[in-house]
């Protein structure tokens, strides 16, 4: 089974998009709510959205799953106020849902959780694991999308490793699942948002857990770093070195038992060194599709984000590459496998 990890419903009806600048607009005018019973999207708008995007996709290059989020650089979390944010995750989550439920073979989900920066930071991480505690218990969701930076561009909220977060973390190690770090968009002329607050939030959070014992307080948490985990595999060396200068432990010993990275680079080269440089074991197949990048390579007549192509142009043992394309998911997400066996189980019975 070939698992991506990495899938955002960027295709979604145009519907969600329309609520979404109401709720803004609203808040923002007089304070005024729109409210998530006001949004109406049909079955037949999701199936003609799926259909014709990331299904047609997955049969195409011969992917079986993808772990579905709502759209991350729609998360948008400096919006509103904390109640904002957690209309707009339970609206976006909900959809998914209702994805995984008319295409239970193929997609499973991934939430977004209800963060907001500031003084609201603190109060809607135990928010963000009330949602998760719902998405996955409820809607049978296997992880969430946490971004480290609710300001979307600004970075004005302290390191992930700060104990403010603990709360969160507490309820992902109970509910046994992932995190993927992930930011959103960009309010920041300076800081684009794809190529630069994508790639900068990936290194600036390892980093963080470099100089954390994060992991000595929480043995059991996993968190996904995407995009090749940013410059990590290229500056490899560095950040070994540092954690020597500094007195800690190393960087495999100190990280890689709870640490992974997924496979969303778009060129050979890339895919290369992050296949070379970081264990096998913590490498997950991943595309981004459809996402920050759409266009066809000129160089190789394929779209950038069909990543399976590069990663089968690529020398990899047939271990390394059977854990990569789908056995290390199966690890790093636990509840993935149960969600598909009792999905299978439902088939049967209908």
């Amino acid at each position: 089974m070939i698992i991506d990890c990495h899938g955002h419903f960027t295709t979604a009806p145009p519907a969600l998009g329309k609520w979404r600048e109401r709720q803004i607009k609203a808040w923002e005018a007089s304070r005024f709510r729109v409210l998530p019973n006001e949004l109406f999207i049909s079955d037949e708008e999701i199936i003609a959205a799926i259909e014709g995007g990331q299904l047609k996709l997955q049969r195409e290059r011969g992917t079986d799953v993808t772990l579905f989020s709502p759209g991350a650089g729609k998360m948008a979390h400096h919006y509103g106020d904390a109640r904002t944010s957690l209309h707009w995750s339970q609206v976006a989550n909900d959809l998914i849902a209702r994805v995984c439920g008319l295409f239970p073979d193929n997609f499973v989900g991934v939430c977004q959780l209800p963060q907001s920066p500031g003084d609201a930071l603190e109060s809607s991480v135990h928010a963000s694991a009330a949602e998760l505690e719902r998405c996955v218990t409820e809607l049978g969701f296997v992880g969430c999308l946490l971004n480290p930076d609710p300001s979307d561009g600004y970075w004005q909220a302290p390191p992930l490793t700060d104990r403010i977060y603990y709360p969160l973390y507490e309820k992902l190690v109970e509910l046994d699942v992932p995190a993927m770090v992930h930011v959103a968009m960009s309010r920041n002329a300076a800081v684009q948002g794809t190529c630069a607050h994508y790639l900068n939030g990936d290194t600036a959070v390892f980093m963080q857990l470099c100089q954390s014992d994060l992991f000595t307080d929480f043995p059991a948490l996993r968190l996904i770093l995407p995009h090749g985990g940013g410059a990590v595999p290229y500056h490899w060396g560095r950040y070994r070195g540092v954690m020597l200068d500094q007195g800690r432990p190393p960087l495999e010993e100190a990280l890689l038992h709870n640490v992974f990275f997924d496979t969303c680079v778009y060129h050979k080269r890339g895919l290369e060194l992050l296949t070379d440089i970081v264990p096998a074991e913590n490498i997950l197949f991943a595309s981004e599709m459809i996402g920050a990048v759409r266009s066809v390579d000129p160089e190789t007549g394929r779209r950038f984000d069909d990543v399976k192509s590069i990663l089968d142009s690529i020398e990899i043992g047939p271990q390394d590459r059977q854990a990569i394309y789908g056995g290390n998911a199966l690890r790093v997400f636990p509840r993935l496998e149960r969600v598909l066996h009792n999905r299978k189980q439902e088939e049967v019975v209908r």
